[in-house]
C-alpha cells in the first residue's frame, strides 16, 4: 500500500492551458476545498479532467506542501463565483502531458473506474462534478496508462 494519494483535478480547458503556460510547475484548487488541500502531499499524483470536452489531459506529481495565495491566475467559469481565486496551491512536476488534440476521451476510461461506478452508468459524468476528487491507485493507473498510450511519443 502506497503512502501517496491520487487526485483528479477537474477544470476548464482555459484553466488547464493556464497551468500549461506556467510550465506545469503550479496547480491550485478552489477555496471550498481546504480540507482536501490539507491532505495533498509531496509525492501525491494528480490527473487533469477537462470539462466540456470530457477528456483526460495529463498527469503530474505534487512536489510541495500546499500554501495559500489569492493572486488571480485561474478563473471560474461560474459567474456566481467570479471572485474565486483558487487559493490553495502546490508545486507540481509534469509526468505525462498531452497536447489538446491528443487528450484521452474520458468515458471509456471512466467506465472502468471504481470512483465512477458509484453513479448510474448513464450519469457517469457526475463522478467529475466539483474541482477535486481523491481516487484509488487502480483508477489513477487506468487514467495514466490511457494518457501514456495516447501520446505520440509512446506510439
Amino acid at each position: 500500500m502506497s503512502d501517496r494519494a491520487n487526485w483528479i483535478i477537474v477544470g476548464s480547458l482555459e484553466n488547464f492551458q493556464i497551468t500549461r503556460d506556467l510550465g506545469f510547475t503550479l496547480q491550485a484548487i478552489k477555496s471550498r476545498h481546504r480540507k482536501k488541500a490539507e491532505q495533498m502531499k509531496p509525492g501525491d499524483r494528480i490527473a487533469w479532467y477537462v470539462t466540456g470536452i470530457k477528456a483526460f489531459a495529463g498527469t503530474a506529481t505534487i512536489i510541495s506542501e500546499y500554501y495559500e495565495d489569492h493572486t488571480v491566475i485561474w478563473r471560474s467559469g461560474n459567474k456566481k463565483r467570479a471572485d474565486e481565486t483558487y487559493p490553495f496551491r502546490f508545486k507540481i512536476e509534469p509526468n505525462h502531458i498531452l497536447e489538446e488534440g491528443e487528450f484521452v476521451e474520458a468515458e471509456p476510461v471512466a467506465r472502468q473506474m471504481t470512483h465512477v461506478s458509484k453513479w448510474p452508468a448513464a450519469n457517469w459524468t457526475l463522478a467529475f462534478q466539483g474541482n477535486v476528487h481523491k481516487v484509488e491507485d487502480t483508477d489513477f493507473d487506468l487514467i495514466e496508462q490511457a494518457v501514456k498510450s495516447s501520446s505520440p511519443a509512446n506510439v
